[in-house]
């Protein structure tokens, strides 16, 4: 059975937007499978955790890709769940609201992108993730959503899924 990549979308987004959509046609290229649920039915970010969760009992994912919101729901998921990596677009690390953030995998199996000019998740919140937990940060001229480099962003799960799925994130910590 092919590995599963289980996409993660922001707050206000759903599950198959043009970035969900492109960048699951990435890993489809790869020949690997792919997941996205609808976590709109809440904005609170433990409560997707929840979902995620339960949605692992029909079905574990092997790399979780989260957007905004959906990055600290993933990277929260992956200490109460076994991934073999994260990969994280402008992730909601360290804002008021949210609750403190949980990481289950280490920084060998974790890779960030973010906008320079991230008007809504401070690009400084992922600098400061990626030097606690030493993983690769890739800033990119770009806002929030990340539309303008799209291709980057596919380029960069590309090589992150070739890289990663080899290994199991709990052998990296």
């Amino acid at each position: 059975m092919p590995a599963l990549v289980h996409f993660l979308h922001g707050k206000e987004s759903g599950p198959w937007g043009s970035k969900i959509t492109y960048l699951a046609g990435v890993a489809r290229q790869l020949g690997l499978d792919v997941e996205s649920l609808d976590y709109s039915s809440t904005f609170d970010p433990e409560e997707r955790v929840r979902i995620l969760s339960e949605s692992f009992a029909t079905r574990p994912a092997d790399i979780l890709v989260g957007s905004s919101m959906g990055g600290w729901v993933a990277a929260t998921a992956s200490a109460r769940l076994k991934v073999r990596g994260l990969f994280l677009l402008a992730p909601a690390f360290f804002l008021p609201d949210y609750p403190e953030l949980q990481v289950g995998c280490g920084g060998n199996a974790i890779e960030i992108v973010h906008g320079w000019n991230d008007g809504i998740v401070p690009y400084q919140n992922s600098v400061r993730f990626g030097q606690e937990h030493k993983c690769t940060l890739h800033l990119v001229d770009d806002e929030h959503r990340l539309k303008n480099r799209l291709d980057l962003v596919g380029q960069y799960l590309s090589d992150f899924l070739k890289r990663t799925l080899d290994t199991d994130c709990t052998s990296n910590t």
